[in-house]
């Protein structure tokens, strides 16, 4: 009977860490949480924000929060359904407005609408592989250091708006040797992650190197086995953000 009270409270989070090892799954290996981890009070709003690995498939169409087709299947749902089971006496609000494709310009174009309307008190960005991928295949124009200042006016205007919100800067990663992601996106895309932590750095966000929460997984199974093309997330590899983002709260 212990054993499966104790099963039941570790619930989602516990279901991967038996999987895949619970090394891979401690978000204070990676995060500069270890510093303060950001706590989740009573009618707290979360919205995650981002691109494709955010949206995972949503259903656009529907902007409520708490439900499951706005979510998609990636980890933003599987972070999500898990806080509002966790914390189910305290009437979160918790919406998804990843869009695919999105880069940093993007996300300033509608972050009025799809951000500041919404009130977050808790609010995850995860952008940036699009900012460096498009100057690849679709010859865009892009540097780190114009990623950094894009960033960095994005969450000029959040601050003004949003005083009090508490921000997760979530660093944008590539596996690679699996489809899109080879060689040849190194050094460079390493330039938009670093650019992504000194973001977080100068606006004292919580920072999760979600690079190094997959190269960790690396160690359990390969690339294949976490990501689809080296970017967009298996079922395990959604699971393995989600994990990392939940021991981001406390």
């Amino acid at each position: 009977m212990n054993n499966r009270r104790d099963f039941l409270r570790k619930g989602l989070l516990g279901i991967a860490a038996t999987a895949v090892g619970s090394s891979l799954v401690k978000a204070e290996d990676f995060s500069s949480a270890k510093a303060g981890k950001i706590r989740v009070s009573p009618n707290d709003i979360i919205l995650f924000q981002g691109d494709s690995i955010t949206d995972a498939g949503r259903n656009r169409n529907n902007g409520n929060a708490n439900e499951g087709n706005a979510f998609g299947n990636g980890y933003a749902m599987l972070a999500a359904s898990t806080l509002l089971s966790k914390h189910a006496a305290k009437n979160l609000k918790i919406y998804n407005r990843g869009i695919s494709g999105n880069r940093v310009p993007d996300l300033i174009g509608r972050w009025d609408q799809d951000a500041i309307a919404l009130k977050p008190t808790i609010l995850s960005i995860m952008i940036g592989v699009n900012d460096y991928w498009r100057t690849k295949d679709s010859g865009a124009s892009n540097t780190p250091e114009q990623y950094k200042a894009q960033y960095k006016q994005l969450l000029d205007k959040t601050m003004k708006e949003l005083p009090g919100v508490k921000l997760i800067i979530c660093e944008p990663f590539a596996v690679n040797n699996v489809k899109h992601v080879n060689d040849s996106w190194f050094p460079d895309f390493t330039k938009y992650q670093q650019a992504c932590r000194e973001v977080a750095q100068e606006y004292k966000a919580v920072f999760l190197p979600f690079q190094q929460v997959f190269d960790k997984g690396l160690k359990a199974n390969n690339g294949a086995y976490w990501t689809t093309d080296g970017v967009h997330t298996t079922m395990a590899g959604a699971n393995l953000m989600a994990e990392a983002w939940l021991g981001l709260l406390k």
